[in-house]
C-alpha cells in the first residue's frame, strides 16, 4: 500500500497526462479563436457535465454529490469557486485567441508563488527567506514588464488572481474534487443554457449553425476541460505536494514554447529579462520546497523510530 508521503506511479501517470493535456490546450483554443470566448466557455461548461457525471457514476460517488446539494453552505461555496474558475477560463480563452499567450504563461508561472503569498496573508503561514526572495523576484519581474509596457500585465495578473483564488477556496469545499467539479459545472449550467438559447435566437451561435468543424470543436470542449481536470484531481491524491509543485511548471513552459515557436509571439527585451527572473524565482522556491519536504520526512521517520 502506498504511503501518504510517497509518490505513486499511478498518481504520477495521472498528473503527467493531465499537465501535458493542459499544455496542448492552447492549440485547441487557438483553433476556436474566431468564436467569442463567452460562447467557448458555455460549451466547456455544458459538455463537461455528462463527462463528470459519468465518472461519478462509474466510481459510485454520487451519494457525496447528493449530500452536497442538500447543504446551502456547500452550494454557496461551490457557486463562488464556479465563478472563479469560469472567470479564469474566460480570460485564458480570450488571451490565447487575442495573441496574449506569453502573458498567460507568465500568469501560470507566477501562480504557485501567489499561492504561497496567500497562505502567508490569509492563513498566517510563516515564509522562509527563500520563499520571500522568490516572491520578491516575481514582483520585480512584474515591475519590469509594467515599466516597459507602461501598464500592468493585466492578463497575467488576472489569471494569477482568479486561479489562485479558485485553488484557495477549493481546498475549503467540503466535497471531493470530482464531485466538486461536477457541482460547479451543474451550477453554471442554467446560465450557460440561457446564453446558448440567446445565441441561437439571435443567429449568433457557432454550434450547429457554423461549420461542422466549429460544432465538433465546441463539442470537444467538454473533453478537453473535464478529462485533464479530473485526472489531475485523482493524481494529486497519490503524489507528494512537492512533486505536484514541480510538475505544475510543465503547463506554463509548454504554453511559453507554443506562444513563441508556434504562435509567433515576440519575446521582446523586457520579457527576456522578466521570464528568467520568474524562472529563477521558481528554482529558489522549488529547492526550498523540496528541502522542507525532506526535513519533514526526516522528522517523521525520527519520531517513528523512537
Amino acid at each position: 500500500m502506498q504511503g501518504k508521503n510517497e509518490d505513486s506511479l499511478k498518481g504520477f501517470a495521472f498528473a503527467i497526462t493531465a499537465y501535458f493535456l493542459w499544455g496542448f490546450l492552447p492549440l485547441y483554443m487557438k483553433a476556436l479563436a474566431h468564436v467569442p470566448p463567452t460562447e467557448v466557455i458555455i460549451h466547456r461548461v455544458l459538455w463537461s457535465v455528462p463527462i463528470a457525471g459519468a465518472v461519478l457514476l462509474l466510481t459510485r460517488r454520487t451519494g457525496d454529490l447528493r449530500q452536497a446539494v442538500r447543504s446551502p453552505r456547500t452550494l454557496a461555496m461551490a457557486a463562488v469557486t464556479a465563478a472563479f474558475v469560469s472567470v479564469n477560463w474566460g480570460i485564458y480563452v480570450w488571451a490565447i485567441g487575442a495573441g496574449h499567450a506569453l502573458e498567460a504563461a507568465l500568469g501560470y508561472y507566477i501562480n504557485p508563488l501567489f499561492s504561497v503569498l496567500l497562505g502567508a496573508v490569509l492563513l498566517g503561514e510563516r515564509l522562509s527567506r527563500a520563499q520571500i526572495a522568490a516572491i520578491a523576484l516575481a514582483a520585480a519581474a512584474v515591475l519590469v514588464l509594467t515599466w516597459d509596457a507602461g501598464r500592468l500585465p493585466v492578463v497575467a495578473i488576472a489569471l494569477t488572481l482568479s486561479w489562485g483564488g479558485y485553488a484557495y477556496l477549493k481546498k475549503s469545499l467540503p466535497v471531493g474534487p470530482n464531485q466538486g467539479f461536477l457541482l460547479e459545472v451543474l451550477l453554471l449550467m442554467p446560465p450557460a443554457l440561457g446564453y446558448l438559447g440567446y445565441l441561437w435566437a439571435t443567429g449568433q451561435s457557432h454550434f450547429m449553425a457554423g461549420t461542422p468543424a466549429d460544432t465538433l470543436l465546441l463539442l470537444g470542449c467538454g473533453v478537453v476541460t473535464a478529462v485533464p481536470l479530473m485526472m489531475y484531481a485523482n493524481g494529486a491524491k497519490m503524489l507528494r505536494l512537492s512533486t505536484i509543485g514541480i510538475l505544475q511548471y510543465i503547463v506554463p513552459t509548454m504554453l511559453f514554447l507554443t506562444a513563441v515557436f508556434v504562435f509567433g509571439e515576440k519575446l521582446g527585451g523586457a520579457r527576456m529579462i522578466a521570464f528568467p527572473m520568474i524562472w529563477l524565482a521558481l528554482i529558489i522556491y522549488t529547492v526550498s520546497m523540496v528541502r522542507q519536504a525532506r526535513h519533514s520526512k526526516a522528522q517523521t521517520l525520527a519520531v517513528k523510530s523512537v
